[in-house]
């Protein structure tokens, strides 16, 4: 979701720059964990299930991550983190990494000081309201009470679009997705605002989500993605190209039930460089040649996480739309592997 903190820029910028000297990979490498800064609990995205075990698009990332740099998809220590805390924990060295639905903004970017490695799910902010309100439109919302949560730019978001339309609301701060779903459901506001596919994941969870309707309007552009502390370039490159691993995997076709397969030599020199028959792609990154292998064989490629998790079979049901492949009308696109 879109969070951003202007406040204490300063002071997370000078723990970034002191955390980033240390070399995450070589520390990750010795620990022999990885530490990934996940959501509280958003479903489909990452989130505890009865025994504990974290699951999820987002936890799929991390998993690959740890998998590529450990060959142990499950050697990761799920941190959650709320909107507010969560750029400390990365700053800090608390975290590793962060996977927790962010989106990159220039500020996030350039005054906080982090790196986003890539975007894993393109997104916008909408409106769910109750049903039996009878409101078709984010445009009808005048005078609405409405949940947002705090340590986010929904705030700023919400305020333009209300303004644009000279309509007016009441804010609901909130700072966990969970308050905010018994706030909502308990009739503390009449509208849940927050990324699209946060409101798809909650309405999921509730016990009859079609008493509940996420309205037409997008308000804004979210590409969500992992995201890693200025000045740790190596470590910036393993997580960034893991993430595009997973990507190019599914458009050149291997999956978690062929990967064996293809991993043994075929005639793509492209498949090959990515599982490690070839080149020398594992050593520039500092790991071992299987390595993409290694990540994808944990969840599967881009496609079988998203379809897993999130897809429309899912209890989420997100259509692939801007997420699906370059190839078939979607934003998805990885670099080369050469």
């Amino acid at each position: 979701m879109k969070k951003s903190v202007f406040f204490g820029a300063l002071t997370v910028a000078g723990l970034a720059a002191g955390a980033a000297a240390a070399g995450t990979l070589d520390d990750v490498k010795a620990r022999g964990q990885l530490r990934c800064g996940v959501t509280t609990g958003l479903v489909g995205f990452a989130a505890p299930d009865a025994n504990g075990k974290w699951d999820g698009f987002d936890v799929g990332v991390c998993r690959a991550v740890a998998a590529a740099v450990l060959g142990d998809g499950d050697a990761v220590e799920f941190v959650p983190t709320t909107g507010k805390t969560r750029f400390t924990a990365l700053a800090s060295g608390e975290i590793d990494m962060l996977a927790r639905n962010t989106t990159w903004t220039f500020s996030r970017d350039v005054d906080l000081k982090f790196e986003f490695v890539g975007v894993n799910y393109y997104d916008g902010q909408g409106f769910m309201v109750p049903k039996e309100l009878g409101v078709s439109s984010a445009k009808e919302l005048d005078g609405a009470t409405v949940c947002i949560q705090t340590g986010t730019t929904t705030e700023l978001n919400l305020a333009d679009f209300f303004r644009t339309n000279n309509i007016s609301y009441e804010p609901v701060p909130v700072e966990t997705n969970a308050e905010i779903q018994q706030q909502y459901l308990a009739g503390a506001c009449d509208v849940y605002t927050t990324d699209a596919s946060g409101l798809a994941a909650t309405r999921a969870t509730f016990e009859d989500p079609s008493a509940h309707v996420v309205l037409p309007e997008i308000i804004s552009k979210e590409p969500l993605g992992p995201l890693v502390r200025h000045g740790d370039n190596e470590w910036g490159d393993v997580v960034r190209w893991t993430l595009n691993a997973l990507i190019a995997s599914e458009e050149l076709g291997i999956t978690s039930a062929n990967i064996a397969e293809m991993a043994a030599g075929t005639n793509n020199p492209e498949i090959n460089r990515l599982l490690g028959t070839e080149g020398s792609l594992g050593e520039m990154l500092g790991l071992d040649a299987g390595w993409a292998k290694a990540a994808i064989m944990v969840g599967g490629n881009y496609g079988e996480l998203f379809e897993k998790n999130i897809g429309s079979a899912s209890p989420v049901g997100l259509a692939r739309g801007l997420n699906a492949q370059w190839t078939d009308g979607g934003l998805l696109y990885a670099p080369p592997f050469r």
